[in-house]
């Protein structure tokens, strides 16, 4: 075993694996080796769960990151001027729709307690796939199969912020350098209407990325509530399946049983009819 298979272990098998690993290996001799399995971090539940889909649901991992470029690629381009608000909203519908899809898949994990990953343990591992497909250090970490705790999603700025630390700070800009004060003639006039459409611009491409972002978390939010009310619907089909499946197996039983009182009557009646016959003999 190795440290890629302790985290590919079920959660509560971690910590004694770790143990008798480090164990084994400081048996061996390679105690520089024990000392960094015995450092290894137990995963959060969320963390683990992301581990997990990284392992089983390869195909769908490769989509997130897929979409994840090319939501990154269309956000330069609506910055650049290239690109315009629908390119945007399709490659955010198209990350969603990635991210949902894991997630859909994480809902079926089970804790160590042998239960379904609770609603928060389900929005952390969203957002850690929102930070996997959108930030290189976030992608990084995930991708190994070896995350320790969940990731942060923090809108379409920044991401890949632990849970519970601060938001990472706006990545730096280079300063424009200030314009020559010596112009040639005639470019004061200039100047500030091309500054009035710079600026115009500007806001038409920080618009268009504010509504796409809006729509994305309305349809994510709106997804689910449905994905929830789809959830409690299935836990109650089931909960009246298991009811009828119980309920028909004591019908059958008490058919059998019914059954079984039918023939030891008819048998009754069989030995007084004989018995019958017997004394009129």
């Amino acid at each position: 075993m190795d440290i890629d298979d302790l985290y590919g272990l079920p959660l509560d098998q971690f910590v004694p694996e770790r143990t008798a690993l480090a164990r084994k290996l400081r048996k061996a001799g390679d105690r520089d080796r024990a000392g960094e399995i015995a450092a290894l971090k137990k995963p959060s539940v969320a963390a683990w769960a992301v581990n997990q889909l990284v392992r089983t649901q390869r195909k769908a991992v490769a989509e997130l990151l897929e979409a994840g470029d090319w939501l990154r690629a269309a956000q330069d381009n609506v910055l650049a001027g290239r690109g315009d608000a629908r390119s945007l909203r399709a490659a955010v519908e198209r990350e969603r729709l990635a991210v949902q899809t894991l997630t859909d898949a994480a809902r079926g994990l089970l804790s160590s307690e042998g239960e379904e990953l609770s609603n928060t343990m389900v929005e952390r591992v969203s957002d850690t796939l929102h930070a996997a497909a959108l930030d290189d250090d976030a992608r990084e970490q995930v991708s190994g199969g070896r995350l320790e705790r969940e990731l942060r999603h923090v809108g379409l700025g920044g991401f890949g912020a632990p849970r519970g630390g601060g938001s990472p700070a706006p990545p730096s800009r280079k300063r424009e350098a200030p314009p020559n004060k010596r112009k040639k003639a005639g470019s004061d006039e200039k100047e500030p209407g091309e500054r009035a459409e710079r600026t115009r611009t500007a806001r038409e491409r920080a618009k268009a990325g504010e509504e796409a972002h809006r729509a994305a978390r309305a349809t994510e939010r709106e997804a689910r509530r449905r994905a929830e009310r789809a959830g409690r619907a299935a836990k109650i089909a089931l909960e009246h399946r298991d009811n009828a499946a119980e309920a028909l197996r004591e019908a059958e039983a008490d058919l059998e049983a019914a059954e079984a009182q039918v023939r030891a009557a008819e048998e009754a009646v069989r030995d007084a009819e004989a018995a019958v016959r017997e004394t009129t003999r």
